[in-house]
């Protein structure tokens, strides 16, 4: 490791300790090594003795920094998994992350626009609107048009602080993959490098803009989600200009509630909103912490999502697409056997695997999961058991799947706190199978020959001449074939013919040695003489011929 990261393990380490945070760990999770390790570090003791946990949990990740803040984000979307305090505080980090100097946020959206905020926007706020771990928020209005907007600056020297963390990171998982070996299949270094893909894009507000637009495209005329109008002329990769909105935030549920909003509606709509753009669009959302999503304050008896912060969106292939809605299909079928044979067509599992035991293991960790309104369903604690299957099975992790595990524990959370009783499988089924329908069959036959129409349709008119083209050579072809095969008969007819003129002149030699040899006791002699120089001289003549 360099010496900076070894640095920064200690700023990391000194944090934790300041806070207190091994404290909240059970004493018989720690061995007596550890024990001693930490009492020899006898400088670093907890200095917020009179601050309940869950604050201190809050100002340790909020101290480290944007990676460790967006630890606590999505943690602050699991309340069965975290009481309502330490819920509560984490959910702070959503958007109330200590803002930096409104004069270091006008000098960079200066530099960044090569221009000065007058010569720009009215009524610029050196009040920041929101302010998140790795940007802040200013409101504005246009000077040309007065439309109200919001402009998105990134924190002075965030990229430095994000890539120190990712070296470290990285160091950690190469340390990790040389204890477990080269054929480890947890492959943390996999892991690594695509979180720091995902992290990366969002340093870069420009790409943001280009996602957000993408997505608005998307979803242009939806009654489920809108997306904000972004100013692209204005956006640079540290400064983003957008239009700003007006909602309510998604974890406000007492303001929800008191405007009279459908609930039920607007959980069953985050479902199909989550299914649609991992299947129909494979672009998809992957930052959707409560934070990111408001909810709108028109028709409340049918409302619809306005989501944020674009910077993370995720992506799979073909094959993970299909691969995923044939396991939700399975599971909501309860068809353990059929997941069991898609890990191993799938690879993620060893061909060798005992697909029965691997059955049984899935079903003892999924059934408990049917027949269950949302509030009584833990999916972290199904992580956490399949985890444990896992370890069992040899389960090989896939790191392009991250984002989307991710993003299930942001809609669970969600959900969790609108509808408790939303039924996820009735909700995502019907989504599911329409879509494997659309995939399969002869409507997706016909889909695909429709879309290579207009590829067909440019080369038809070309056809015969590459008909004809391609007869043409394969006529040339076919005489080249002929002259090889008749070269080669001719070279053997040669062959044949010096074989045949060796031979009989080496008849002539004996017999003109017998006539020769006037003296009988010669005779035997000059017999085996000239039979060996025939034998000879007719192995010489075929014997095989250097390449």
């Amino acid at each position: 490791m360099s010496f900076a990261s070894i640095r920064r393990g200690y700023q990391i380490i000194r944090t934790a300790l300041h806070y207190g945070l091994d404290d909240m760990l059970p004493p018989a999770w720690l061995p007596w090594y550890a024990k001693l390790l930490r009492r020899s570090l006898f400088w670093l003791r907890n200095r917020h003795k009179n601050k309940p946990a869950g604050e201190r949990l809050k100002l340790a990740l909020q101290q480290l920094g944007p990676v460790y803040i967006k630890f606590g984000q999505m943690l602050s979307t699991r309340r069965d998994l975290l009481n309502d305090e330490w819920a509560n505080e984490l959910a702070m980090l959503q958007d109330r992350v200590p803002p930096f100097d409104s004069q270091l946020a006008r000098q960079a959206i200066e530099a960044e626009l090569n221009a000065s905020i007058d010569s720009q926007f009215d009524n610029f706020n050196d009040v920041p609107l929101a302010s998140a771990s790795i940007s802040q928020v200013h409101t504005a209005t246009l000077k040309q048009t007065g439309e109200a907007v919001v402009i998105k600056v990134l924190r002075p020297g965030v990229e430095q602080q994000v890539k120190a963390d990712l070296i470290l990171m990285a160091q950690s998982a190469a340390l990790i993959d040389l204890l477990l070996g080269d054929n480890n299949r947890l492959r943390p270094k996999e892991v690594v490098a695509d979180y720091q893909r995902t992290i990366l894009g969002e340093l870069d507000l420009k790409q943001e803009a280009a996602n957000t637009v993408r997505l608005r495209n998307n979803f242009p005329d939806s009654d489920a989600i809108y997306i904000p109008y972004v100013y692209e002329d204005l956006c640079h990769t540290r400064v983003m200009v957008m239009e700003r909105i007006y909602g309510i935030p998604v974890s406000d549920i007492a303001a929800l509630k008191a405007q009279g909003t459908n609930l039920r509606l607007l959980a069953e709509r985050g479902v199909e909103l989550f299914f649609t753009q991992v299947f129909r669009d494979n672009f998809f959302h992957a930052d959707m912490h409560p934070g990111n999503i408001f909810v709108s304050r028109e028709h409340p008896d049918n409302p619809f999502y306005i989501g944020l912060d674009c910077g993370i969106m995720g992506t799979l292939t073909r094959e993970d697409q299909r691969y995923l809605a044939e396991n939700f299909l399975a599971f909501f079928n309860r068809d353990y056997h059929r997941i069991a044979q898609l890990y191993v067509e799938s690879g993620w599992v060893s061909p060798n695997t005992d697909i029965q035991a691997f059955e049984q293991a899935i079903g003892t960790v999924c059934e408990p999961m049917f027949n269950k309104p949302l509030n009584e369903i833990s999916f972290g604690h199904v992580l956490l058991e399949l985890f444990r299957t896992a370890r069992q099975f040899d389960i090989v992790v896939q790191p392009q799947l991250v984002l989307l595990e991710k993003t299930l524990l942001y809609i669970e959370g969600l959900g969790r706190q609108l509808y408790p009783q939303l039924d996820l499988w009735q909700t995502a089924k019907p989504f599911l199978e329409n879509w494997m329908a659309e995939q399969m069959g002869m409507k997706a036959m016909f889909k695909k020959v429709q879309s290579q129409m207009p590829f067909l349709s440019d080369k038809l008119p070309e056809l015969p001449e590459l008909i004809y083209d391609n007869l043409k050579s394969g006529q040339k072809l076919l005489g080249s074939y002929q002259r090889i095969i008749n070269d080669y008969l001719t070279l053997q007819r040669r062959a044949h013919k010096s074989n045949y003129l060796l031979i009989t002149s080496s008849v002539l030699l004996i017999c003109g040695t017998i006539l020769i040899s006037r003296d009988a006791t010669l005779w035997p002699s000059c017999v085996c003489l000239s039979t060996g120089a025939v034998v000879w001289l007719i192995g010489w003549r075929c014997r095989p011929k250097k390449v």
